[in-house]
């Protein structure tokens, strides 16, 4: 059992020390990712290649980050958060420096679609997501939320700057500059702050009462059977998590091809980079309203009814942009997907945990964003495809329209309760 001593009530609970570093660790990351659609155009006119190359990058990018998130959620698992942060960031770092150098689309597939991908898949939203459920019982939710809040301002934040940077001197120095910053910030918090699981330190997840984890009232005669959560091979033979990987496939694929096509998309019908840049960076500063109302909402009605409601949002704004293009419009269009950017990130963790458990949570969550950026990744190809090909972003629209409708279901179908194997 804890005693007092090694969890004493005048201590600041170490717990808000890893959400502090984790907000401040998302800053700099999706300020650096997000940046991807500014130099969309800049590496067109100096490289010359078309909108289908370049997405293909990101295609690559996607599925490799995808497929290291599973096993970073099961290194997270064993080993915690430490040393897992410091070797991606490394990998990170180097990959953007690189990418600063790349004179051909095979270097552009090696150093940002491999190099960087593996870097980020260490240091990531679902892997933070999955790190606080460890620390925090008591409003689980918004305590991811606050943590994923992060990235929403550094994407509102730092998108600017780096657009500024552009303008000013090239995307090159842009892409050294990121890879710099990166590995000073991320080393820092990795090896100075974060730590395993809360049982490490001697220590349970805040909100827990220990006496009434380890108690039994009824005596052991009466003992209700245990309950053993399910690991991800026991969760892959139930209906509810094929339901949730639908509806994040098709989640991601809203998510990138907005992010990867928006200012391309805008700057076609005379927007300028500047206001283009902008507008992306206030799609990042309406993620925080979404992920700060997700969280909560969580916590008292559950995870699947504002899920749903997200895709009804997003219905709504693609058949918007399918009939009217505005510079106004473009920013309503922008803040409201931007509301809806991130509200699974902090609710795939906390879905998954009630769902499943709270033991494998790493490697489960981990698996669905695996499926979450896989869609991300190929939508966001097939945008630059059928815009190279009917040099127009309608066709995607509506087929994003429709998957909007498909994933509203989804959502709706789940059933949000816990999944047990009886011991």
């Amino acid at each position: 059992m804890f005693s007092k001593k090694t969890y004493p009530s005048s201590r600041i609970f170490y717990g808000w020390y890893i959400l502090a570093a984790s907000f401040f660790l998302l800053f700099f990351q999706a300020g650096a990712r997000f940046s991807f659609g500014i130099m969309f155009k800049p590496m067109m006119a100096e490289l010359g290649w078309n909108r289908a190359s370049i997405s293909s990058v990101f295609f690559l990018n996607m599925v490799l980050f995808a497929l290291t998130l599973s096993v970073a959620g099961k290194l997270y698992d064993c080993y915690g958060p430490r040393w897992v942060i410091f070797i991606s960031t490394a990998l990170l770092a180097a990959g953007y420096i690189c990418t600063s150098l790349v004179r051909t689309l095979w270097q552009f597939h090696l150093f940002y679609g491999v190099l960087t991908a593996i870097g980020t898949g260490g240091a990531s939203l679902p892997m933070v997501a999955a790190l606080m459920s460890k620390w925090f019982e008591k409003r689980r939710g918004l305590t991811i939320s606050l943590a994923l809040s992060g990235a929403c301002l550094g994407q509102f934040m730092l998108v600017p700057v780096f657009n500024r940077f552009i303008l000013t001197y090239n995307w090159r120095i842009s892409y050294v500059l990121i890879g710099l910053i990166i590995f000073g910030v991320n080393t820092i918090l990795a090896l100075a702050v974060f730590k395993g699981d809360p049982q490490d330190m001697g220590l349970k997840p805040h909100g827990c009462n220990a006496a009434d984890e380890f108690a039994d009232p009824q005596g052991p005669e009466n003992a209700m059977p245990r309950q053993k959560d399910l690991n991800l091979l026991q969760a892959l033979k139930t209906r509810s998590l094929w339901l949730f990987l639908v509806f994040m496939f098709i989640c991601g694929s809203g998510d990138f091809l907005i992010v990867t096509h928006l200012v391309p998309f805008v700057t076609d019908y005379g927007v300028t980079s500047t206001a283009a840049a902008n507008m992306l960076a206030i799609f990042g500063l309406m993620s925080l309203g979404g992920i700060l109302v997700a969280g909560p909402a969580s916590d008292l009605i559950g995870n699947k009814i504002p899920i749903a409601l997200t895709f009804a949002l997003r219905l709504i704004l693609f058949l918007m942009i399918l009939k009217y293009r505005n510079p106004i419009l473009f920013y309503f269009f922008a803040g409201g997907f931007g509301f809806t950017w991130m509200v699974t990130a902090p609710l795939t963790a906390t879905l998954a945990g009630r769902l499943y458990g709270f033991t494998h949570v790493g490697l489960i969550s981990g698996f669905i964003t695996t499926v979450h950026h896989l869609g991300g990744g190929f939508w966001a190809y097939m945008g630059g495809l059928l815009f190279d090909k009917t040099e127009s972003y309608q066709i995607i629209f509506v087929l994003s329209a429709a998957l909007a409708v498909i994933a509203m279901i989804s959502a709706l179908l789940l059933k949000e309760k816990r999944h047990v194997i009886t011991l």
